[in-house]
């Protein structure tokens, strides 16, 4: 077996792991990244909706944390677009763009829940962007839109291609020196004297081991003696083609009550998703989660029916037990973190969460604010 040293290893190759080594290896750190490519990582399967104002998660702390994450983006997404030679991807599109979001109300059966988000996502909006606006120009913005009752406008949200972001974060950490194994972990040790992370025949001995793994985080975290309530929650999304449409220029609509749409350039719209709490591990599609699906789009946007159904995507969402992310150094073990229990936000909160513990590796405090978000929380479990 090959002996080799560094100063961290993450495990878990999806947009959470990833971006933790980016920071790691930006900083200064020698850093390893081991992935074994499970079919049916969230990131391959995400929507892409970056639109923190009007997240559903209620509490101060939420809301600080979620806008802090949509704020950054930008910034990251400079980084690794410009950042030097090969960096970015062959065409400099790492997938990240601002596109506004409508949140519409359908029929007065929504009303009160549309009148609950408002609030709220005025509440966060610090710029005062997010208006009301009228049906006729609710429809003008999303030409496919049917019937609806009420509609507010976020210009701040944006949408992200996570297959694409992920791959353009890796990038550009191998060009600041990250190195990836492709292989699954054979075994995993970590403690007060470092970690040692055994996979793909090679024995990675390392200061500390961040778990980032997703929905498979648990079995890793197990090995380590510690149980985190993160479990898989199956969601699958439908990609249609539009054809003829300039699907770039359209928003993200999310109805208060339903199921979003999410377009793309190039006349591809992203709709979904199911949420399967009780799939297990299955990422195939079904009828039952393709029907929920495509009548969602009958309902919320008529104007799609005959649109090409591409494909639908399957992913396994890591759903904490409390439905907030699981941050922060294991409990009980020195010198092991944990990225993961992003839920459906995911490719949110990946990008500010995975600085965030990558910082806390280096070194710093973690800020009291986010003591909701860290798996210390479960140490009496």
């Amino acid at each position: 077996m090959v002996d080799d040293d560094f100063d961290a290893v993450v495990i878990g190759g999806g947009l959470a792991g990833a971006c933790v080594a980016y920071h790691l290896v930006t900083a200064g750190a020698r850093t390893a990244l081991v992935d074994r490519r499970d079919a049916g990582r969230a990131t391959d399967a995400g929507a892409g909706i970056l639109s923190p104002e009007t997240t559903r998660v209620a509490g101060r702390a939420w809301s600080r944390l979620a806008l802090d994450c949509g704020h950054y983006y930008p910034r990251l997404a400079a980084a690794i677009t410009g950042g030097g030679a090969g960096d970015a991807l062959a065409d400099g599109d790492v997938g990240f763009g601002p596109c506004g979001l409508l949140a519409v109300a359908l029929a007065d059966w929504d009303i009160d829940a549309y009148e609950q988000l408002v609030v709220v996502a005025q509440a966060r909006d610090a710029d005062g962007g997010i208006v009301e606006i009228g049906s006729d120009e609710a429809r003008g913005r999303f030409p496919a839109l049917g019937p609806l009752t009420r509609a507010f406008w976020n210009p701040g949200a944006a949408r992200v291609d996570g297959r694409r972001f992920c791959t353009a974060v890796l990038r550009a950490a191998r060009r600041h020196g990250l190195e990836c194994v492709d292989a699954s972990v054979d075994r995993l040790v970590a403690g007060a004297g470092g970690g040692t992370v055994e996979a793909g025949g090679r024995r990675l001995r390392c200061t500390t081991v961040v778990v980032a793994g997703g929905a498979w985080s648990p079995p890793l975290a197990a090995q380590l003696g510690v149980d985190i309530p993160v479990r898989p929650e199956r969601g699958q999304i439908a990609h249609l083609s539009v054809a003829g449409a300039d699907t770039g220029a359209w928003p993200i609509v999310s109805p208060v009550l339903g199921h979003y749409l999410v377009p793309f350039p190039g006349g591809r719209v992203a709709t979904g998703a199911t949420r399967e709490p009780d799939a297990g591990w299955a990422v195939a599609p079904t009828v039952a989660g393709v029907r929920q699906v495509m009548n969602e789009v009958a309902r919320i946007a008529p104007g799609l029916l005959e649109a090409e159904l591409l494909e639908v995507r399957v992913g396994l969402r890591p759903a904490s037990g409390d439905g907030l992310p699981v941050l922060g150094q294991l409990p009980g073990v020195g010198n092991a973190f944990v990225a993961t229990g992003y839920g459906a936000d995911g490719l949110l909160l990946s990008p500010w969460c995975g600085r965030l513990v990558a910082s806390w590796v280096l070194g710093a405090a973690p800020d009291p604010a986010l003591a909701p978000f860290m798996a210390a929380r479960f140490a009496a479990g």
